[in-house]
């Protein structure tokens, strides 16, 4: 079998103001550094309004869908914009999440890369932020416990910011194990290591400034690998942002191509020994070009890879 690369033209469409760091650019500069790869190229669908309720309240669906604007560029908050194109874009990369755990899920892939944008896991139960409109990996993990049947899911996020919203979305729920790794203090100053949740299923991960691969890896192996394994998913779910990188302009973590490489690698072969290499990625973030088209080059490298050995 294979990898899928989840896609849409129209996550494109997404504008944001001169200057910002979440731009048409980064996509612009990731999807043709896939070309070539062995991968099922599929395009992302929209997501209907009951996916994105599986995480988020109809009101706040009926919210975002009326503060689309027609024209120009509207702000919902200090750093999150609306263009005529970007309630479509949210809507593939929310039903791209949901379409990749149904190719995983039913077979006609061993794993699949969303690679569209706006990202989604800063995006809270009713309140849209850093730069984000709706859950997408919560939505993704929702689908597959309420759709699919599933018993357990787990998220990691090696994002460098924490995944706020993510956590928010799932925390009230046994079923899902959300793992964080972030910088701390960093936006959006949340995601301290004591807060686990209300049933224990929440692992915050603080990094300080200046955390490189060795000691990530070493973190990695220590404490994550075994709570994965202990919570024992049926499918795991990545928040993929490569700004931990050492190039990238928004925070201080030192990981090099090499460490994505390597974390995609491990995160896949703990997931062949627990859940059959069921591997759901979402981009996130990631926004200096050239180490988000190296690092996620990598990645998807690694997933085909994981997927070849699954086959």
């Amino acid at each position: 079998m294979t990898t899928a690369l989840i896609t849409h033209p129209e996550c494109l469409q997404h504008v944001t103001p001169e200057g910002h760091p979440e731009r048409v650019a980064r996509l612009e500069a990731l999807l043709p550094a896939l070309d070539g790869k062995d991968l099922l190229r599929v395009e992302a669908p929209l997501a209907e309004d009951a996916d994105l309720r599986l995480a988020h309240p109809a009101d706040y669906v009926t919210a975002i869908r009326d503060a689309a604007p027609k024209h120009q560029t509207v702000q919902l908050d200090p750093d999150t914009f609306m263009s005529p194109g970007s309630l479509t874009a949210a809507l593939r990369a929310a039903g791209g999440a949901v379409k990749a755990v149904d190719m995983v899920l039913g077979g006609e892939a061993d794993n699949a890369f969303v690679a569209c944008r706006p990202p989604g896991h800063h995006a809270e139960t009713t309140r849209p932020m850093g730069f984000c409109l709706f859950g997408n990996v919560a939505i993704a993990a929702k689908h597959a416990l309420e759709r699919h049947g599933l018993s357990r899911v787990a998220i990691v996020d090696f994002d460098v910011h924490h995944g706020n919203g993510t956590e928010d979305l799932v925390k009230g729920d046994e079923r899902i194990l959300f793992v964080s790794t972030h910088q701390m203090p960093l936006y959006p100053g949340t995601g301290l290591p004591q807060e686990t949740g209300p049933h224990g299923t929440v692992m915050n991960i603080a990094l300080s400034d200046g955390t490189d691969g060795g000691l990530y890896r070493k973190i990695l192996e220590g404490r994550i690998i075994p709570r994965l394994t202990e919570f024992a998913p049926e499918l795991l779910i990545l928040s993929a942002g490569f700004d931990a990188h050492a190039d990238d302009p928004l925070a201080g973590i030192e990981l090099e191509d090499d460490d994505y490489a390597f974390i995609t690698e491990r995160l896949c072969a703990a997931a062949a020994e627990i859940c059959g290499g069921r591997v759901v990625s979402c981009l996130e973030g990631g926004y200096d070009l050239g180490a988000l088209t190296r690092s996620g080059g990598l990645h998807v490298d690694a997933l085909i890879a994981a997927g070849e050995g699954v086959s």
